[in-house]
């Protein structure tokens, strides 16, 4: 069963919406983002996560196409790594990737016809052809830090250093060395650092000194006691935060108090058809990246989806007592639908009457 890959993270949508974090609230989020992410999948007729998998086609088929063309239609391709027809080998030399000008993705395979090499008829023309690679959009990455613990092949957690655990939620799709991994979970780890000087529970004490802010990240989220704060800024080994972050409680905290983040990643192992293997400490942690709009609109449909449920599926948004109520307007994600679609939609090859 192939797995789906969403195009935003939790985070994500409580950064957008300022839900606070809490498990009933994880849940909901996590539901809307499947849902906002399968939605822009149907609006633009194609899936944007990488796969690596083998598909088939008949030939002869009934695609009316030049006899060394192959169209692929939903089937896009980012690259490809083997080939055969009616069990024989093509030579990977021979085969061509189209449009070769914008690609990926890749809607077709022509056979070049100045070699020997065609589709070859087998002992029947069902699933003739069989094309071995990566399908999808794009293969989009951004280092994002490294590992701070080996991985053998049955582990399904790592930890990763501050600059990842900014960058990354649940939801994310990381590659380290050829292997995939869908973060399903965080959970908090030891920095291995303390604070340094008290602090009061005022909202205007907003810095956290420790021994070595290069041990942070701005944007990432510490944990004091049950505080949690937002590292918006770094001074030298001054970190500066903003306090009772994502509906935690401010208080005060003494000097020795262990500082704490999100950096252990429940993964799921072997993710889009990749391989599970080990990785060594420090391994590089990279982060798929769907296109800019295609991330936007998920959230924005994550969001809505996650409001409709809250106010079970009521198309009015009541405030006040009486007659102060308004309806929802929808006319901003409408909007970001028809660009979304513009950019990436996939356009029929043929069109019936």
């Amino acid at each position: 069963m192939t797995e789906m890959i969403p195009y935003c993270t939790r985070e994500d949508v409580q950064a957008a919406a300022d839900f606070k974090l809490t498990a009933r609230n994880g849940r909901r989020i996590d539901r809307a983002v499947d849902a906002g992410s399968r939605s822009v999948d149907s609006l633009c007729h194609r899936t944007f996560y990488p796969q690596y998998d083998t598909r088939r086609w008949d030939w002869p088929n009934g695609q009316y196409a030049r006899p060394w063309r192959l169209w692929l239609d939903d089937n896009e391709l980012i690259s490809l790594t083997a080939v055969t027809s009616g069990g024989t080998v093509i030579p990977m030399d021979t085969v061509l990737l189209e449009p070769n000008t914008s690609g990926p993705p890749y809607n077709r395979a022509d056979l070049d016809i100045s070699t020997t090499s065609g589709w070859i008829g087998g002992s029947t023309h069902q699933q003739d052809i069989a094309l071995t690679g990566l399908y999808g959009y794009r293969d989009d990455h951004t280092t994002v830090g490294t590992t701070t613990t080996a991985l053998d092949a049955m582990q399904t957690t790592l930890t990763v250093t501050g600059e990842a655990s900014a960058q990354l939620g649940i939801g994310s799709l990381l590659r380290l060395d050829g292997e995939r991994m869908l973060v399903t979970g965080r959970t908090q780890s030891d920095t291995g650092q303390t604070l340094a000087t008290d602090m009061d529970a005022q909202a205007k004490s907003v810095t956290v000194t420790v021994a070595s802010g290069a041990g942070y990240a701005v944007d990432e989220a510490i944990l004091i006691g049950g505080e949690r704060m937002l590292v918006v800024d770094i001074a030298g080994n001054s970190l500066i935060v903003k306090r009772a972050w994502d509906g935690s409680t401010s208080a005060p905290h003494l000097t020795g108090a262990a500082i704490y983040a999100p950096r252990t990643l429940s993964v799921a192992r072997g993710s889009c058809g990749s391989v599970v293997s080990t990785h060594t400490d420090s391994a590089t942690v990279e982060r798929w990246d769907p296109p800019p709009l295609v991330r936007q609109l998920s959230i924005a449909e994550a969001i809505v989806t996650a409001g409709m449920e809250h106010s079970a599926y009521s198309q009015v948004l009541r405030s006040g007592e009486g007659d102060t109520e308004r309806r929802k307007d929808l006319s901003g994600i409408k909007g970001l639908r028809v660009q979304v679609y513009d950019a990436h939609g996939r356009k029929a090859r043929l069109r019936g009457v």
